[in-house]
């Protein structure tokens, strides 16, 4: 049953994407950061300047403390996100040359960047094949009989494993996405769902 569940979710969005906006690498990893307890739309709506005049680490720490705050405000936690935009900007010069790392344990050296956000950063830009758990991708899950856990770690480890590899690539966004707009806490819109005949969980 796994298969076809990804098999439809593979045929209904053949190439999922992230819904975050960023020009690059970095900006992409800062707006990965200020997502944590936030929609992605309320992300893009606050970045779309602060992109424009700070999109290097060396951008951003010259905008300094108030400018930043100043850009992401509107943001949940905007002030602690802020203090880790400026320290995970220094790390990347200090110790990456600029650059985004491409390991797991660098990723999680810096400042505001847990293991969901390393996984959706190595996802997104180096296409490794992990699997981000956030409160979607949880739910959907779950809903869908594909895991049982009951911690984002012990599920991301589950997925990995009874999700097909050759599914591993996309199978975050799919759900995500899935969520997001179709399987919504609240409200899932089993009517209009593709795979309503093979949830656990349909109304």
């Amino acid at each position: 049953m796994f298969d076809e569940i990804f098999e439809r979710f593979q045929e209904n969005n053949p190439n999922p994407k992230t819904e975050l906006n960023a020009p690059n690498a970095y900006t992409f990893c800062i707006a990965v950061l200020l997502s944590a307890q936030t929609t992605d739309k309320a992300v893009n709506k606050a970045t779309l300047e602060l992109f424009e005049i700070a999109d290097s680490p060396e951008g951003m720490l010259k905008l300094g403390i108030d400018g930043l705050k100043s850009h992401i405000k509107t943001l949940g936690l905007y002030n602690n996100k802020a203090k880790n935009i400026l320290l995970l900007s220094q790390k990347l010069i200090d110790k990456f040359h600029s650059n985004v790392p491409k390991s797991r344990e660098d990723l999680e050296s810096l400042a505001g960047i847990g293991r969901k956000s390393a996984n959706v950063i190595l996802n997104s830009l180096f296409d490794e094949s992990y699997i981000a758990v956030d409160t979607h991708v949880f739910r959907v899950a779950k809903r869908l009989g594909l895991a049982k856990a009951q911690t984002p770690v012990q599920l991301e480890k589950e997925l990995m494993a009874v999700v097909p590899r050759k599914f591993h690539k996309n199978a975050g966004n799919w759900l995500v996405l899935h969520g997001r707009y179709i399987c919504q806490a609240r409200k899932p819109q089993c009517d209009d769902c593709f795979l309503h005949d093979l949830c656990e969980s349909a109304l």
